[in-house]
């Protein structure tokens, strides 16, 4: 085993995953197959632990395991080029839809928050919650 060689465990810790996630991005096809020793230990090279830190930084944006190895096995021609702006286009759209919906939860939440704290200003210990109240009253109107 050279220096330039980790085992599993060793790549697992620097990349902050665990040895059964390793083994799954292999089965996935998202490393390429590590040699063993003949012992049975699974060798890697060093540059697995940036790809396994791009994978999880890739899921941490919202990408599928599906769409991270399309992200990984292009070769840079022409064809490819066009099936990753398309790929990325479709995740930017994807990504400002929810931005939107989570910018109109938002407001909405802001609008329950304040409703709130009028009732509990103006009522206090009688306050009767206009949140839960809304809910209820949708509710009811909903099974008319």
């Amino acid at each position: 085993m050279s220096k330039s060689e980790l085992r599993i465990g060793e790549i697992a810790a620097r990349a902050g995953v665990s040895v059964d996630t390793l083994r799954y991005y292999e089965r996935r096809r998202l490393l390429s197959r590590a040699p063993r020793t003949t012992g049975g230990f699974r060798l890697f090279s060093a540059e697995t632990i940036d790809r396994v830190r791009f994978i999880k930084q890739a899921q941490d944006l919202g990408f599928s395991l599906d769409e991270i190895g399309q992200l990984l096995t292009t070769g840079g021609g022409a064809t490819e080029c066009w099936n990753m702006r398309d790929l990325l286009k479709a995740k930017l759209t994807d990504l400002d839809e929810r931005i939107k919906a989570m910018r109109d939860f938002r407001r909405r939440l802001a609008h329950h928050l304040a409703a709130c704290e009028s009732e509990l200003s103006e009522h206090g210990e009688a306050a009767r919650c206009p949140v839960i109240v809304e809910i209820t009253h949708t509710g009811k109107e909903k099974k008319r």
